[in-house]
């Protein structure tokens, strides 16, 4: 293989992977942000169970307090019947007597009511505190590997700046002219693989004497439509079908 197009192989593996991972590191204050999102929104659950619960103890409470009022004139009117004269004063004070006993027993199955409803809330609770206990624990492993991921990534980085360097020194500057340009019209990706007498970045069949030329290796030969450095890579031709169909750009 032609040595400089062996060198902007090199070069394109190199940049893509640095591309990814700047583009990763780029990602992380979103995916923290994420993290956190999800942190709050479980406690945020877990204070509206937290009130859903009180707000029924409240409201039971505040029935007990309205049966605590009925009882008190129960027992003021069985008091008065016990020393009525008359049967319209009995009437009267046992229609009293009635209505009270009514409200309380209205009032009482709303107690029951609220004793049921406080178990639910109850277990939605506990299954709300359960879920952010385990929410803490998952968000606090996914920020320790993103602190490692980091790390990793930074230090690839680094990697690559020291490998690229030693390239950029070997390559004909002619030829790396050649690769920064399209690099740089293309989205980053200077170079392509050629298969089937296809660029296969941008899927425009090659001329037969361009195809011919790509398939030697030993020249920097590029794409007569997206201009990409092209090269050939017999084993990846062999592992596929000799028809592939010809798309548009």
């Amino acid at each position: 293989m032609h040595s400089d197009l062996e060198r902007v192989i090199t070069l394109q593996r190199l940049d893509s992977a640095a591309h990814d991972a700047q583009r990763r590191l780029a990602d992380e204050p979103a995916r923290a942000q994420a993290l956190d999102a999800r942190l709050e929104a479980a406690r945020q659950r877990l204070a509206s169970a937290k009130d859903r619960l009180a707000a029924n103890q409240n409201a039971r409470r505040a029935i007990e307090k309205e049966v605590a009022v009925h009882q008190g004139r129960l027992s003021k009117f069985r008091d008065q019947a016990m020393a009525v004269k008359t049967n319209q004063e009995y009437h009267a004070v046992q229609k009293e007597i009635g209505f009270a006993q009514t409200e309380i027993k209205t009032l009482e199955d709303r107690i029951l009511e609220r004793m049921l409803e406080a178990d639910d809330l109850s277990s939605s609770l506990k299954r709300a505190e359960t879920d952010l206990a385990a929410e803490q624990k998952a968000v606090e492993a996914e920020h320790k590997a993103m602190t490692s991921e980091n790390s990793e990534l930074t230090a690839l980085l680094a990697r690559i700046t020291v490998e690229r360097a030693e390239i950029v020194r070997a390559i004909d500057p002619h030829v790396l002219k050649i690769f920064e340009l399209i690099s740089k019209r293309r989205h980053g990706v200077a170079v392509a693989e050629a298969r089937d007498g296809i660029c296969m970045i941008c899927h425009v069949r090659l001329r037969p004497q361009v195809f011919n030329t790509v398939r030697g290796n030993d020249a920097i030969t590029q794409c007569d439509s997206c201009q990409r450095i092209l090269y050939f890579s017999p084993a990846a031709a062999s592992a596929t079908p000799a028809n592939v169909p010809q798309t548009a750009r």
